[in-house]
């Protein structure tokens, strides 16, 4: 084959390759969009099947190529999205039972669809016993306190109800029990409630007022008043002592137009020659005596300094001792209680369910309390690990170990994101004691300035 043959040949093949990667149209940027899009998918197909349809080179290049969908817009990274709080799959319920004796009931219910195994823990209030517990559960006594645990197999959308009966050492005292549901190995909370048993010791119709009598303002007044009633009528008998001396006096002024005489009295003869005139006595205004004024002011003087030590009194007594120095430095009010009872500072509500140390207690060792925080503000709000603490035996206190603390929360950090309003979280908080002894209060607190809450250990 002559040369110039072979070179048109290879010239027309090449040519007729740029026809046919012309006639292809251009593939979108976003290959998974255009292939699930219908309407793009079809037109590739259609050029091909018809080559009558291929256009040229040029109205390849003029023609608008379909714009490909736009990706979704990246959130920026200083948005913090608020914890909301999962549902957990397992909710407890605990309330008081109606018995003269402490009781409560606790309800476990399994809101998903699987069985699942859980570990029950209710903690029991200080100086109480178990006197009758459901089948299956067990009593563990320590040195701080008594809980009773059960393990538990969750049918699917069940609940079951434990019961639990107490003997008190001192009868009609409120006693507060909180109860959590763990999961089987005991170290993740699903959710905690807490129950207050109160004891009718002395119904409420019995409960009166101490008589007016034994009252100690009513008795000052009262002695006040019948001073005052005595200073009166001695002045008032004083002064018609003297109206009756006065009238007792014998003889009296001649009538006008017979100065110079006298008229006789009652059984006197009388006198040839008339009688120099009496004189008369000159009315002198009356004045009550000093000792009477004297009385009265002491009187009033009296009175003036118990209405004083009554008002001062009554504003020392409605002074809240729990609340913090009004330095300006706190914002809100304190609050102190104990397990199981909810505590609520200015945004936040702290309630300590559950307080687990070693049982022998030595340095570096580590304490895992239970707390459930509920925002009751109508605002996200940002709490600090630094600025929960555990105060100590001998004055010391630590902060939350915030690493041992992500660990128990199964790597999540809880202090990284703030809460939502209304949200509420069931979590474990570990505290790395540096002493040998149990910690004896917890500080919990939403803030740096905020007052925060106090719960006393057992």
């Amino acid at each position: 084959m002559p040369a110039s043959t072979r070179h048109h040949r290879a010239l027309a093949v090449f040519v007729h390759c740029l026809g046919i990667l012309a006639a292809v149209p251009a593939l979108p940027t976003v290959a998974p969009e255009a292939a699930a899009t219908p309407a793009a998918a079809a037109r590739p197909a259609a050029a091909v099947a018809t080559p009558t349809e291929t256009p040229t080179p040029t109205d390849s290049a003029t023609a608008p190529t379909p714009a490909a969908p736009a990706p979704p817009p990246l959130v920026s990274p200083s948005v913090v999205v608020p914890t909301q709080g999962a549902p957990s799959p397992v909710t407890v319920a605990v309330t008081p039972a109606g018995t003269p004796a402490p009781g409560y009931q606790v309800q476990v219910r399994n809101t998903g669809s699987l069985p699942l195994a859980t570990t029950v823990r209710q903690e029991l209030p200080a100086g109480t016993s178990a006197t009758w517990i459901t089948p299956g559960g067990r009593a563990t006594r320590s040195a701080a306190s008594t809980e009773v645990t059960w393990q538990l197999n969750l049918p699917a959308r069940s609940t079951t109800t434990l019961h639990t009966a107490l003997s008190a050492a001192a009868p009609g005292r409120p006693l507060t029990a909180p109860a959590c549901a763990f999961t089987s190995d005991g170290n993740r909370p699903y959710d905690c409630a807490t129950a207050t048993w109160s004891g009718a010791a002395v119904p409420a119709a019995e409960v009166t007022a101490a008589p007016p009598w034994r009252r100690p303002p009513v008795l000052l007044a009262a002695l006040a008043v019948v001073i005052l009633a005595g200073l009166g009528g001695l002045w008032w008998w004083q002064r018609r002592r003297r109206v009756r001396s006065g009238a007792r006096q014998p003889g009296a002024t001649a009538p006008a137009g017979t100065a110079g005489a006298t008229v006789p009295a009652a059984g006197d003869r009388g006198t040839v020659y008339p009688r120099p005139a009496t004189p008369t006595a000159v009315a002198r205004r009356r004045r009550p005596p000093v000792w009477l004024l004297v009385g009265a002011a002491l009187v009033i003087l009296a009175g003036v300094v118990l209405a004083a030590t009554l008002t001062a009194t009554r504003r020392v007594a409605a002074i809240d001792t729990a609340k913090q120095p009004t330095s300006g430095a706190w914002v809100g009010r304190s609050a102190t209680g104990v397990v199981g009872v909810p505590l609520r500072e200015q945004a936040l509500e702290f309630t300590v369910y559950r307080i687990a140390c070693p049982d022998r207690p030595v340095a570096g060792g580590q304490c895992q309390a239970t707390v459930g925080v509920h925002n009751v503000s109508p605002q996200q709000q940002t709490w600090h690990g630094q600025m929960q603490r555990a105060y100590l035996p001998d004055g010391t206190w630590v902060s939350t170990d915030e690493a041992a603390t992500r660990l128990a929360n199964q790597g999540r950090d809880v202090f990284a994101q703030p809460l939502a309003a209304g949200s509420r979280l069931v979590l474990p908080l570990v505290f790395t004691v540096d002493g040998p002894g149990r910690p004896k209060q917890l500080e919990l607190r939403s803030g740096v300035f905020s007052a925060g809450v106090r719960v006393d250990v057992p």
